[in-house]
């Protein structure tokens, strides 16, 4: 049988810098093929190849058996090749229909754009996706989630026969995960071809046929799923063995830091009328507190409420060492000892312009000003200590902020507000969108600040990773609490029943 798609000896170097080299494999008709590997491994640039964007490189691709040399992506989409890239790449003040089909839009006999046809196919599909977003809603007022749904939809529309999924699930939770599952089930008895990249062992296990994994830009292999483990293939990733760590020895828990009576925030334009109805939770300093919940439960809404990035329109208490606090502005929470990183490190934790030490410097400068000036060497000198604290991997302090993995940039903002000293540290979905190596260093990291008194409220669309790392567990629904969970007595199975309504909050 012919492959639909060959990739022979695929090279591809960036000013000196080998992001891949002599890849070959192939895919078949009608496969989900899982791509595995490290950030950095070469997955996204090759996908990138694959789909047309970028159009000079060494080797070969075949198509059905006839070698191509795509232009541009419009090449790659005629060939019947879409991709879903993992960073989001929607025209924010755009509608969800009009980004659905931004440069193909649909036009009446005259001449003119027909939004009203091109409206109706969107909202199939959307609809298909199970997403509840109007086709007229600007893309650049969706939660994170719905965003990346709209780019499958994009994808979806062109009716191709290739489909690239990089992390397509990197912001979804298990519910709309699941609703992915179906989509892509769908699409393979129509005989389309997944192309899936994945750092989630437990999503490659349950969709693909076989795993090709790369790493540092070299094929490693490819084996047939029901012929391997996921341990083996994070083996393969790394390079090395995976350690499976266990944070389930006791932490020493001290004084309540911070407390939150009855917090509810209104939603006026929503039929349910709030974001968040009478949320309560107290959190310790050396202790870690999950907030598990499916998309839209009200999980960022709680964080950005508690660190003054909301509309100061909510009502309840929060009270910062027992004393009440009512922040209008993030600056004001900072000052008070409490620091947030965001779930969309692109768009609200990263300044590309900047390199590393601009980016980690930016909450603390007045260290590094002599005479109301910028001074690279105090700049410098104050950033060593989080980027060795964190253990950031990169070529120096003035290496380019987008040069650096995933799990690397994340550091990066952590140890940015290590600067200030928090007391108190949210992380909103830490681990969006990292591999399996760097997400392991993250836990470690995490565990280890927490033990040293840092008090830490983590959300995560990913369950084991609250088992893995919380002390306890608790769960929104629709903006409520629905249950508290102790390590020991949390489970995926109670989690997910509480999360979907099925308990009451004890």
């Amino acid at each position: 049988m012919t492959p639909i798609i060959a990739f022979r000896g695929v090279g591809k170097r960036f000013a000196g810098v080998t992001a891949l080299s002599d890849v070959t494999f192939d895919l078949m008709t009608g496969e989900c093929h899982a791509i595995c590997g490290e950030n950095g491994a070469g997955k996204s640039t090759l996908m990138k190849i694959l789909s047309g964007v970028i159009t000079k490189y060494d080797g070969e691709i075949s198509v059905r058996g006839r070698p191509v040399a795509f232009r541009g992506t419009r090449d790659a989409e005629v060939a019947g090749i879409a991709i879903i890239h993992q960073e989001l790449n929607l025209v924010e003040q755009l509608p969800a229909a009009a980004n659905i089909f931004l440069g193909r839009e649909k036009r009446t006999p005259f001449g003119l754009l027909d939004d009203a046809a091109m409206e109706r196919e969107a909202a199939t599909l959307l609809t298909d996706l199970e997403c509840p977003v109007d086709p007229r809603t600007p893309a650049g007022v969706l939660r994170v989630g719905d965003q990346q749904l709209l780019e499958i939809a994009k994808a979806l529309s062109l009716k191709s026969d290739v489909l690239i999924m990089d992390e397509p699930t990197s912001a979804l939770t298990e519910t709309e995960v699941a609703r992915l599952d179906r989509v892509i089930a769908q699409l393979r008895q129509r005989g389309v071809t997944i192309l899936y990249i994945s750092h989630k062992m437990d999503e490659v296990f349950r969709l693909a046929d076989r795993i090709t994994v790369l790493r540092d830009g070299r094929y490693v292999k490819t084996v047939d799923r029901v012929a391997t483990t996921p341990r083996e293939i994070t083996g393969w990733m790394v390079g090395r063995e995976i350690a499976n760590h266990d944070f389930h020895g006791a932490r020493s828990r001290g004084e309540k830091v911070l407390g939150v009576r009855d917090l509810t925030l209104p939603w006026p334009e929503h039929p349910r009328g709030y974001r968040l109805k009478n949320v309560s939770l107290d959190l310790h300093a050396g202790e870690i507190v999950g907030i598990a919940g499916l998309m839209g439960a009200g999980r960022t809404e709680l964080l950005e409420t508690i660190f003054g990035a909301t509309e100061p329109t909510w009502t309840g208490t929060i009270l910062l060492d027992g004393r009440p606090v009512r922040f209008i502005h993030p600056k004001e929470a900072c000052d008070a000892g409490i620091a947030m990183v965001t779930e969309d490190r692109k768009r609200l934790g990263l300044f590309p312009d900047l390199d590393v030490a601009a980016n980690v410097s930016l909450c603390g400068l007045r260290a590094a000003l002599r005479g109301g000036l910028l001074s690279r060497g105090r700049e410098e000198a104050l950033v060593a200590s989080p980027i060795r604290e964190t253990a950031v991997k990169s070529a120096g302090p003035h290496a380019a902020i987008t040069g650096l993995s995933g799990g690397n940039q994340q550091k990066c903002i952590i140890g940015r507000w290590l600067l200030v000293k928090p007391r108190i540290l949210l992380l909103d979905d830490p681990t969006r969108g990292i591999d399996v190596g760097a997400k392991a260093e993250l836990y470690q990291l995490i565990d280890r600040l927490c033990r040293e008194g840092l008090a830490v409220v983590v959300t995560s669309s990913e369950l084991s990773e609250l088992l893995t790392l919380a002390d306890r567990i608790l769960v929104l629904a629709e903006g409520r609490l629905t249950a508290e969970f102790s390590r020991a007595e949390a489970t995926e199975q109670s989690i997910m029943e509480a999360a979907t309504g099925g308990q009451a909050p004890r």
